[in-house]
């Protein structure tokens, strides 16, 4: 059947269970019925314009010719359209040119830009991140000069942190710049920057991480620098090039048509941005805006694969069914396929649950009416962001991955389309700070944020809807709750011990297990009140299929949490060469 935005259930998530709609009072000017508007029109967009690009992307992928980079066949048309109709510019400041919309609208549209073509949402993902940066710590010129122009779209930005022997270590970074009167000489190599060069905008902005000459050693001396493609000239209009080059771009496991570049910058013009030895901490805002964002790539890369297999499922014959007389029968009704489709389907509504929720929180960070309310929403915002970026990218590659086993020796072979899900979504949970790292944020950081209080306060949140629940869904969450508090009072006891960092991955898929559950609980408690007795009843099995077969592995995980790091240790021997 094709892909289709799943407007309902997005609209549903983003008021229903995030929590969107109460708000709403923080943006006098919006109501939900806009909002619905937006989403219904992103629905349309997304559907029409960028998926029937998806294959072809994955097929034909970007290209790199006589030193010049070319997206894939369609995508200049269709980023053309998407500036057109203001798709770049949903949560940017309205005195740039923004529409001054709530994040978490900007994140569920970038939901199903990534359902429908994952290469061509990451090109405005990291736009989207260089005008949260420039918004807070640009100088009024670079404001007035760059923010217009990537407010619109018609630049775009990147990310330029990674060098060969700098990978997530940023303190080997060798990239030089030297002073050069009131600006600065950029010289050095990166690689694996996402869309760093290509034929769609006019010009690329460049957020680049270099050292000045009497930098200190390590990340300390680290510092920030605006990079254009094409110098502007006195009229803001993109000028002559700067000296900055692709030199290839990378041959990749997915996103084919999301063009990877080798950047080479050779005495490249550039601008600071914020202070000297500041670069670092300017970088990670830009970092934690795209972390949330790449979450949701998750989410979006695992409803086009639940998509995808159900349709699959629903005309593919086989077997016997255990409901039905019918032989051969549809794969979805054989239980262990019923299984695997709910779970994915129940997996990937939890992960949009939890990143729609931190996105609503970041806008109360930024827009509720009291100051207490704006620092217990940064709180709940800083807690989730890791478990958001990393448990949602985890579901994407667990959902693909079901997907390919649905279509069983089908999804295994390219034709059926299966196969480039999994593909693509293998990337996120390496993007923006590896899973693995956000585990250990997480642990090392987020736990001990103003004494505790952000976790100590979802834990009590949670607990306080228990009697609102399905009983049998409520029973395994209580559970789940308990077991996540053991494991949260094993590691603040352990906090800064190899121990915890152990356990911080294991801690992460508990917590992110159990706030997903609580997240489906609540979606089936508020379903029940819309009048829509299926759709309620559907909302309903995913919460309890979610309880059976995720919330009961939380002691178990809670476990794993507390093991410490002696048999990591030992185990050295086990991989030693032979």
């Amino acid at each position: 059947m094709g892909f289709r935005a799943p407007v309902r259930d997005i609209a549903f998530a983003l008021n229903e269970v995030a929590g969107l709609k109460h708000a709403l009072a923080s943006f006098p000017d919006l109501d939900a019925d806009t909002c619905l508007q937006v989403l219904s029109a992103a629905g349309d967009f997304t559907t029409e314009v960028l998926a029937p690009l998806n294959r072809a992307g994955d097929i034909e992928g970007a290209r790199f010719e006589n030193g010049r980079v070319f997206a894939a066949p369609g995508f200049a048309d269709a980023y053309r359209k998407y500036i057109e109709g203001g798709w770049t510019s949903l949560n940017a400041p309205p005195e740039f040119g923004g529409q001054g919309l709530p994040r978490a609208i900007a994140l569920a549209v970038f939901d199903m830009v990534t359902a429908a073509n994952m290469s061509f949402g990451l090109c405005p993902m990291l736009s989207e991140a260089a005008i949260h940066l420039l918004t807070k710590h640009g100088t009024p010129r670079q404001q007035q000069v760059y923010l217009p122009k990537l407010v619109s779209g018609e630049w775009t930005g990147t990310m330029n942190l990674t060098e060969a022997q700098a990978g997530s270590d940023l303190a080997l970074i060798r990239t030089r710049a030297e002073p050069d009167g009131e600006k600065f000489r950029v010289t050095g190599q990166k690689i694996f920057i996402t869309w760093g060069d290509h034929d769609c905008a006019e010009n690329i902005v460049h957020l680049v991480l270099a050292r000045l000459p009497d930098a200190p050693e390590g990340t300390k001396g680290i510092s920030l620098f605006l990079v254009p493609k094409r110098l502007p000239d006195e009229n803001g209009k993109a000028g002559v090039a700067n000296s900055l080059r692709p030199l290839s771009i990378e041959h990749k496991l997915g996103i084919h048509a999301s063009p990877t570049c080798v950047m080479s910058y050779e005495g490249a013009e550039a601008e600071m941005v914020g202070a000297p030895h500041q670069g670092l901490a300017l970088m990670f805002l830009m970092m934690n805006a795209a972390r949330l964002n790449v979450g949701a790539q998750g989410v979006g890369i695992a409803e086009r694969a639940c998509q995808q297999a159900r349709d699959y499922a629903l005309e593919r014959r086989q077997g016997r069914s255990a409901w039905s007389d019918d032989a051969p029968a549809r794969l979805i009704d054989l239980p262990d396929v019923r299984r695997m489709l709910l779970l994915m389907k129940a997996k990937t509504e939890a992960a949009r649950a939890i990143c729609f929720s931190t996105a609503v929180a970041a806008d109360l960070a930024e827009h509720a009416a009291t100051a207490e309310e704006r620092e217990r929403a940064r709180l709940r915002e800083e807690l989730l962001v890791p478990v958001a970026k990393a448990w949602s990218t985890d579901v994407g590659v667990e959902v693909a991955s079901l997907g390919i086993q649905v279509h069983g020796g089908a999804g295994f072979i390219e034709e059926a389309g299966a196969a480039q899900f999994y593909r693509d979504a293998r990337i996120a949970p390496i993007y923006e700070g590896t899973n693995g790292i956000q585990a250990m944020d997480l642990v090392g950081r987020k736990l001990g944020l103003a004494g505790g209080e952000p976790i100590r306060a979802l834990f009590t949140e949670m607990r306080a809807t228990l009697p609102d629940f399905d009983k049998e869904v409520a029973r395994h969450l209580r559970e789940a709750i308990a077991a996540t508090e053991r494991a949260t009072e094993w590691l603040n006891l352990n906090r800064g011990s190899t121990d915890a960092l152990a356990g911080a991955t294991a801690y992460l898929t508990l917590l992110g297990d159990t706030v997903g559950g609580w997240l489906l609980a609540e979606a089936a408690h508020a379903a029940a009140s819309l009048g829509d007795k299926d759709y309620a009843r559907g909302k309903l099995s995913l919460a309890r299929l979610f309880a059976s077969q995720v919330l009961t592995q939380a002691p178990g995980l809670a476990d794993a949490v507390a093991a410490g790091a002696s048999e990591l240790e030992l185990g050295n021997a086990a991989l030693s060469a032979n």
